[in-house]
């Protein structure tokens, strides 16, 4: 059995104009799941101007809770753009490195952008070269294997859940799914 007691909730949550009432959301669909949600509002950092020093102490401050979560859940849902959101990405790649398990979700609203090139290709523009190769409008080759995310997003996520919803940003169901994952791969 594996011991799995807390998780780090990453995605662009911390952002939505309704961040507290999203993340207390969510931290009760942990704990009705057994587990400690740790987000970004578990912050210790004092509040201050927002300057170079600050972004150091939220940085150290957020490498200490990854560095303390059994394990992470992404939420992977395209922000500003056709990826994810950056911090995710880093928090996946950081909890990959600690060799801690990594779960992850992704909402969109239409089915035909379940597939990161067809993303990239609807909202920035993309087209095949005479090769077949996805480039995008600056000319540079688009990843292209059909999958939902970056392939390095999706390979380490033991368990990954795409979600077709009308509210991509809000939509739960992607989490209630990772969790039962979680909860699989702990027993």
């Amino acid at each position: 059995m594996r011991r799995i007691a807390s998780i780090y909730l990453a995605g662009p949550d911390a952002w939505f104009p309704d961040a507290v009432e999203h993340d207390l959301s969510k931290r009760a669909l942990c704990q009705s799941a057994g587990f400690r949600a740790v987000t970004a509002f578990d912050n210790e950092t004092s509040e201050g101007d927002r300057s170079e020093v600050l972004a150091r102490e939220l940085y150290a401050e957020t490498a200490r809770r990854l560095r303390q979560s059994d394990a992470l859940i992404a939420n992977l849902t395209p922000w500003r753009g056709p990826g994810c959101d950056p911090a995710t990405a880093f928090a996946v790649g950081f909890m990959a490195a600690l060799g801690k398990p990594v779960f992850a979700y992704l909402n969109v609203a239409e089915t035909d952008e379940a597939d990161y090139r067809e993303r990239v290709e609807r909202r920035t523009g993309a087209s095949p070269d005479p090769a077949g190769v996805w480039r995008d409008v600056d000319g540079a080759e688009v990843e292209d294997f059909g999958l939902p995310e970056s392939l390095l997003l999706w390979v380490e996520a033991r368990g990954f859940f795409l979600i077709v919803t009308p509210e991509p940003m809000h939509e739960l169901a992607g989490l209630e799914l990772a969790l039962e994952a979680v909860r699989a791969y702990a027993a």
